[in-house]
């Protein structure tokens, strides 16, 4: 059930009142958990409600589903077990054979995956520098390339890439783009509404912003015959979200832009106050004028340049690691997005293979109060330096 919320509300609320649904049996503000796996048919062996198993089913999904297609302005929205399994759902949809361009800096999984299972796959990739609009138009195979993926802000270095141009180079090279926006959020991008097809969250960074779910989102432009073989391959692959899950996720979007937005001002104030210490050699962040995607931040991010940043520190990876060593407020912890804040050594993490400076620290923003996060970065600063 669904009350007469007027969907020409801002998106916070929309996201507030979750679309204005109520339990059609209680009237219950908060909708149930539906834990069943299968749905009884009627006296004709008939379908009653279009239910039969819960795979792909489950009323749970519904409602987070059709308000984050609201939130990103898509035409349809599917939930799944992992980002992972959302990123690598796009990616199985394509044919052995197909060429696929990647930002060469991205979230180290899906790099992995596409450098290991994709090539195994049949899939022809080729990274390029991330947001350079230029080595998208010069890495684009005409009839050949079928998706341009893009990050932005990219993780770790928070480069921006301009979305609206990489959509008119990938469509005139007959390829769909898909946008990874789980750092943007669709409080501060809505990259559909730029010309992506397909926008992209791990819904268990923000959108849930509780650590404590696991989650992928898949938005789609248009219910068009790509977006049919995605679903298809969410079916028969099992990828899904369990019920519990989906019920914390829709708990947590209610919260999405209080949260979202005390990040990203939060971090706003942080990088301002690192830009010029003495033991920082670079701070990364959108949101400063000395960053390289600053200019299209300014254009493309409404409210806002996001919750996350890295330092660089002097001094390499041992300074670097000091620092993430002498934090008390800062938990070191892998992931981003949540209401703590986090403080991660990425080379560490990523291995060999990173393509991450080893001096570089992440950090997520979460939403203590801004003055005593940096005062636990000063000192965490000042007692790596003099060790």
């Amino acid at each position: 059930m669904t009350r007469n919320v007027d969907k020409k509300l801002k998106p916070s609320s929309l996201a507030a009142q979750a679309l204005g649904w109520l339990d059609a049996s209680t009237n219950a503000v908060v909708p149930p958990i539906h834990p069943s796996t299968n749905y009884a048919r009627d006296e004709n062996y008939a379908k009653v409600g279009d239910r039969s198993y819960t795979r792909d089913e489950n009323p749970t999904y519904e409602q987070v589903e059709t308000l984050l297609a609201a939130l990103e302005k898509g035409a349809d929205a599917m939930l799944f077990g992992s980002g992972m399994a959302a990123a690598s759902t796009v990616m199985m949809s394509l044919s052995p054979g197909d060429h696929v361009v990647a930002p060469s800096v991205m979230y180290f999984g899906l790099r992995n995956w596409l450098t290991n299972v994709g090539r195994h796959w049949g899939l022809k990739v080729e990274f390029v520098p991330p947001g350079d609009t230029l080595a998208i138009a010069n890495a684009v195979q005409p009839g050949k390339t079928k998706l341009v993926w893009l990050e932005s802000p990219c993780n770790p270095t928070w480069d921006v890439t301009d979305i609206e141009a990489a959509a008119a180079i990938a469509h005139d090279a007959g390829a769909i783009l898909a946008v990874d926006s789980t750092v943007a959020t669709p409080v501060l991008t809505q990259p559909l509404s730029l010309g992506a097809d397909i926008v992209m969250h791990s819904g268990t960074k923000y959108l849930n912003g509780h650590g404590d779910v696991l989650a992928g989102v898949l938005v789609t432009a248009k219910e068009d015959e790509s977006w049919e073989r995605m679903k298809y391959l969410r079916f028969e692959n099992g990828g899904m979200l369990g019920a519990f899950e989906a019920w914390l996720l829709m708990r947590g979007l209610r919260t999405l832009y209080l949260r979202v937005e005390r990040s990203c001002a939060s971090a706003l104030h942080i990088a301002r106050q690192l830009e010029d210490h003495p033991e920082i050699k670079e701070v990364l962040y959108p949101g400063l004028p000395t960053h390289r995607g600053h200019e299209v931040a300014s254009r493309q991010m409404d409210g806002g340049f996001g919750g996350i940043m890295s330092i660089r520190v002097k001094g390499g990876a041992v300074c670097a690691v000091g620092v993430a060593k002498a934090a008390t407020l800062f938990v070191r912890a892998t992931s981003l997005g949540g209401v703590e804040s986090l403080i991660e050594h990425r080379a560490t993490v990523e291995g060999e293979d990173s393509p991450v400076p080893d001096d570089l620290l992440r950090l997520s923003v979460g939403i203590e109060d801004p003055d005593d996060l940096l005062a636990d970065l000063v000192q965490a600063l000042e007692v790596s330096a003099g060790s």
